[in-house]
């Protein structure tokens, strides 16, 4: 899959045109497989903030974009057409700042996410914004009642790095179907993969100005400000547990909605009866995209009767494993996002050591490659459900095996965690699979192989793994405010 020559847009998107920052100032973007700057990328102010704001607030006020559902699935429509045009520029953007591999861009980084697109138009022009209730007695009367679905208002978006075209579209596609207008703070790392979108939607859609900012910044505290400004209606944020509650509490004070996609430590059961070899064959897709997503399974449980079977197949797959350059199609592990992140899965992994796991595979930085910030495929083994690689979020490549002496065993070292947000099952049996699965407090789980992720699926966890669903019906309706409307019956 050949790249394209990186020509992206570098300036904020503020009430409907690019921008540089109001003070001037620009930041480095790095290339974290060659450890060098690719470019620059406008690093907005506070003052940007505020306009954008500002602008978010008279586009959801003032425009018919609130109020007009076919206007929004036409514009929609637009964009959807407008990306699919512009997808090979994105796809050798999300490459090069996100360092992921480009053999994984057809599916979550780059393709799919465009052609979600079409679903949120479709949403926004046939959702049933409008629906009668049974009418009940009153006083003698009886009583219509109607529900009302309307946009939230203003939105404001934070987005991670590790799938950062993906989230931004997640997040902006159903705020915009819905009605809302949006402020998007992307993740300084990854800004173009927010900034080009500006781009796109500012030169390609009648949305109106205002409808959509997009204000990227090295400075955190911008994002801080859409959580605490009264001008917001809802926040959505994807990222870690311990910022996700940092944002529940700033926006406390303003009692606005919160929506949360947050950390994940999620687990793979395999059972005693499964097919080991069909089970275990894929264990190695922990390191995808070196380990950055929430929803990876990065615990492995396997059953004491069969646990050295069991990790000799993983080990075998770790060892099998393709990384390296992820302009490569033929690896589907690049680096970590930045030298702070490489450090951080170092440091996980000498923690585990030294609370009794034992290093099967890899481990270190890979003496191979010179460039770039990479870690090796680590497989740790004999570890305790207690200890931090078994409990902390890593995000890195790293898998951690743990044994169980039965189904309940099992049951209880998936759900020993503050997270709940994603697992897998193997079984011979469907029915104890099931058993299993409605046992495990997780949002989702692929059972025997299955896939569940799809732009209709409703997407989040339990516990503090966030607040709310992403995609289908639910995400959409995240965006929606309920009201209800009562009118006495009328004499026909």
């Amino acid at each position: 899959m050949a790249l394209i020559a990186l020509a992206p847009e570098t300036r904020n998107t503020i009430d409907g045109k690019l921008v540089a920052a109001s003070n001037g100032a620009t930041f480095e973007n790095i290339n974290p497989a060659t450890e060098e700057a690719i470019g620059t990328c406008a690093d907005g102010t506070k003052e940007d903030m505020e306009s954008a704001i500002a602008a978010a607030r008279r586009a959801f006020d003032e425009t018919a974009w609130s109020t007009d559902p076919a206007f929004r699935k036409r514009c929609l429509e637009q964009l959807l057409q407008a990306l699919r045009e512009e997808k090979e520029q994105l796809r050798s953007i999300v490459v090069a700042e996100a360092g992921a591999p480009v053999s994984t861009t057809p599916f979550m980084q780059i393709d799919d996410p465009i052609e979600m697109v079409s679903y949120w138009a479709e949403k926004a022009g046939s959702y049933a914004y409008e629906t009668p209730l049974e009418p009940i007695p009153f006083m003698g009367r009886p009583q219509r009642r109607l529900q009302l679905r309307e946009p939230v208002g203003v939105v404001g978006a934070i987005t991670p790095w590790n799938v950062p075209f993906y989230l931004n579209i997640a997040k902006i596609g159903p705020a915009l179907a819905a009605g809302c207008s949006v402020v998007l703070k992307p993740a300084p790392d990854t800004p173009w993969s927010a900034t080009h979108l500006g781009r796109v939607i500012t030169e390609n859609t009648d949305i109106p100005d205002g409808v959509v900012n997009i204000v990227a910044s090295l400075d955190h505290r911008l994002g801080e400000l859409l959580t605490t400004d009264p001008r917001v209606d809802l926040v959505t944020f994807t990222g870690s547990t311990a910022t996700g509650r940092r944002v529940m509490e700033c926006a406390a004070s303003s009692v606005k909605k919160v929506f949360l996609e947050l950390g994940g430590k999620s687990a793979t059961v395999v059972l005693d009866d499964a097919d080991f070899n069909l089970a275990l064959a894929f264990s190695a897709m922990t390191c995808v995209h070196g380990g950055q997503g929430c929803a990876i399974t990065t615990r492995l449980l396997l059953p004491r009767s069969r646990y050295e079977e069991g990790l000799a197949i993983v080990k075998a797959a770790f060892e099998n494993w393709k990384y390296g350059d992820p302009t490569d199609p033929a690896n589907l592990q690049g680096p970590q996002v930045s030298k702070r992140q490489q450090q951080r899965v170092l440091e996980y992994i000498e923690k585990g050591v030294r609370e009794g796991a034992r290093v099967v595979v890899g481990g270190g930085v890979p003496a191979q490659l010179e460039r770039g910030f990479y870690v090796e495929p680590t497989l740790l083994a004999d570890v305790d459900p207690d200890s931090t690689v078994a409990q902390e979020e890593i995000f890195g490549p790293v898998l951690s095996v743990i044994p169980f002496e039965d189904d309940d065993d099992a049951v209880r070292i998936a759900n020993h965690s503050i997270y709940g947000l994603s697992g897998a099952i193997h079984s011979a049996s469907e029915a104890r699979t099931l058993a299993v699965a409605r046992r495990i407090r997780t949002g989702t789980l692929a059972c025997n192989g299955g896939q569940w992720f799809h732009v209709d699926t409703p997407f989040g966890g339990y516990k503090q793994s966030g607040l709310g669903r992403e995609n289908g019906v639910q995400g959409f309706e995240e965006y929606l405010e309920t009201k209800i409307v009562a009118l006495p019956e009328t004499k026909s």
